[in-house]
C-alpha cells in the first residue's frame, strides 16, 4: 500500500484517468514497465529453473485505441527513474542481437548505458571486452508499432526472442558475417502495440506453434469511449510520488521471492483446476500459464515493497491474467483460422461494436468490395454462428454472442478491476 490505503497500481490509474486509453492498457503497461526495470534483481526459484519478472506483452486494439499513449506514458515514467536499457523501436534481426552483446549491466561491470525511448538506437559499451558469466544484459523494447521493431514473418526474430525470454547463461549466436555475439543472462521485456490486422501481418500462421507465441501475451480492449479535447496535464505531484515508489521497489526488492504456505496451496488449486482458454490457437500458452501468473506474482509482490507472495498477491495476479485471457481471443480476431479470415474478421468486429441487431444488408455494405458474392457472406455468417461467435435474432439481423467471464473460478476476485477495465468490453 501507499498513501491513504492506495496501491501502486491505484495512483496510476489514477495519474492516467485524464487519459483516452483503456484503462486495461494503463494496468498491463505500468505492469509491463515495472518487470523490465526490476530485471534479474528479484527473482522466483521453480524447480530446476529460476523465474524473473521480465514479460512479453502486446496491445492489442482497433485504430485509435491509444495503444501508444498507454505505452509511452508508461515507458516515459520509467525514464524518470534514470532507467536507461530501453531497445530501439525499429531494428532488425542482426542488428538487435550486436546492440545487445554490446550492453552490459552497469551495476556489475562498472558500464553506462545510453539507450534512449525517444532515439532509434540501441547503446554501445564495452565492445570487444571480455563476457563475464555474471554479468546481466537487459533490455526493454517499448515499441508502440510493433511491427517496425519485428518486421513482417520475420519467424527466426520471432524464434531467437522466445529462446531469450527465460535465458540463463551466455547467448551464444553466429551472425552471417560469421562473428560471433555473446550476450550474457539476457533479460529482455517487451511492451507492444499493435492492431488485429496489423498482427497477422506480422505473424504467419506458423507462428502459432513457436514458442515466442506462448510466451506472449495479448492485452486487448476495446476504446474506451473517454474524449478529452485539450486533456489537462499530467498530475506532477503524482508523478512525483511514482518516480518516487518506482526507486524505492527497485532499491527494496532485492533476492528471492518466497510463497507463504496458504500461497503455495492456492497456485496449486489454480494450477491443477484452470479450465484453459477455449480457442485451440491458444493450446501452447496452456504449458505456460503458471510461468506467467507466477511472473505477474513477482511484479505484484514488489509493487506492495515485499519478496513474499501471499494469497492477496496470488488473487490479484491471477484475476488481471484471468480476465486478460478472457479477451486474447478477441486480440486474435480471425489470426490462424480457416480461409476468409479477414473478412470473417472484419464481419465480427462490425457485428461486436453494434448494440442493435445488424442485418445481412447492413454487412454487406462492409464487405462487397471483399468479396464476389453475397453467398459466400452468408456462409461465412453461418459458419459464425456454428461457432458460437454470433446469433441471429427474430425479426432479422445479427448480434454477438457475448461470453460471460469465469467469475467463479478459484483465486479470483474481479471487484480488484476498476468498472473502467470491464466497462470497456
Amino acid at each position: 500500500m501507499t498513501n491513504e490505503g492506495k496501491t501502486f497500481f491505484d495512483l496510476y490509474l489514477e495519474y492516467t484517468s485524464k487519459n483516452e486509453a483503456p484503462t486495461f492498457f494503463h494496468r498491463w503497461s505500468i505492469i509491463s514497465c515495472l518487470g523490465a526495470y526490476l530485471g534479474r534483481q528479484t527473482y522466483f526459484h521453480h524447480g530446476f529453473f529460476t523465474l524473473y519478472p521480465n514479460m512479453y506483452t502486446m496491445l492489442i486494439g482497433s485504430p485509435g485505441t491509444k495503444k501508444s499513449s498507454a505505452i509511452k506514458i508508461s515507458a516515459a515514467l520509467l525514464k524518470q527513474t534514470g532507467y536507461n536499457t530501453f531497445g530501439a523501436k525499429k531494428t532488425r534481426q542482426e542488428k538487435f542481437l550486436m546492440d545487445l552483446a554490446e550492453q552490459r549491466d552497469p551495476t556489475i561491470d562498472g558500464a553506462e548505458g545510453t539507450g534512449d525511448i525517444l532515439s532509434q538506437n540501441l547503446w554501445g559499451v564495452g565492445a570487444g571486452e571480455s563476457v563475464s558469466e555474471d554479468a546481466v544484459t537487459e533490455c526493454f523494447v517499448a515499441a508502440d508499432e510493433f511491427n517496425n521493431f519485428i518486421g513482417v514473418g520475420n519467424l527466426d526474430f520471432m524464434s531467437i526472442l522466445g529462446e531469450l525470454w527465460d535465458y540463463s547463461g551466455i547467448y551464444d549466436y553466429k551472425l552471417k558475417n560469421s562473428k560471433s555475439v555473446h550476450i550474457p543472462n539476457p533479460t529482455i521485456s517487451i511492451l507492444g502495440g499493435n492492431t488485429p490486422t496489423g498482427f497477422s501481418q506480422a505473424f504467419p500462421t506458423d507462428a502459432i506453434g513457436q514458442g515466442f507465441f506462448s510466451r506472449l501475451l495479448l492485452i486487448y480492449a476495446e476504446p474506451s469511449g473517454v474524449k478529452f479535447t485539450f486533456p489537462p496535464p499530467p498530475d506532477k505531484e503524482l508523478e512525483r510520488m511514482l518516480v518516487e515508489y518506482l526507486i524505492q521497489i527497485k532499491t527494496t526488492v532485492i533476492g528471492e521471492m518466497t510463497l507463504t504456505q496458504e500461497a503455495e496451496d492456492l497456485v496449486d488449486k489454480i494450477y491443477r483446476q484452470w479450465q484453459g482458454i477455449d480457442d485451440v490457437r491458444f493450446e501452447h500458452y496452456t504449458n505456460r500459464r503458471l510461468t506467467h501468473l507466477l511472473k505477474l506474482c513477482v511484479v505484484v509482490a514488489a509493487a506492495s515493497l515485499t519478496t513474499l507472495i501471499d494469497v492477496d498477491v496470488v488473487v490479484y495476479a491471477n484475476t488481471v491474467l484471468t480476465y486478460t485471457e478472457h479477451l486474447m481471443p478477441k486480440a486474435l480476431g480471425e489470426f490462424g483460422n480457416a480461409r476468409n479470415a479477414t473478412v470473417t474478421h472484419k464481419l465480427l468486429t462490425v457485428i461486436e461494436d453494434t448494440k442493435l441487431p445488424i442485418t445481412g444488408k447492413e454487412l454487406w455494405k462492409h464487405v462487397s468490395h471483399d468479396l464476389e458474392k453475397r453467398d459466400q457472406m452468408m456462409e461465412i455468417l453461418g459458419n459464425l454462428q456454428l461457432a458460437e461467435k454470433i446469433q441471429a435474432v427474430d425479426g432479422g439481423g445479427y448480434l454477438p454472442v457475448r461470453r460471460g467471464i469465469l467469475s467463479n473460478a478459484i483465486g479470483v476476485d474481479f471487484s480488484l478491476l476498476s468498472e473502467s477495465d470491464i466497462g470497456e468490453q
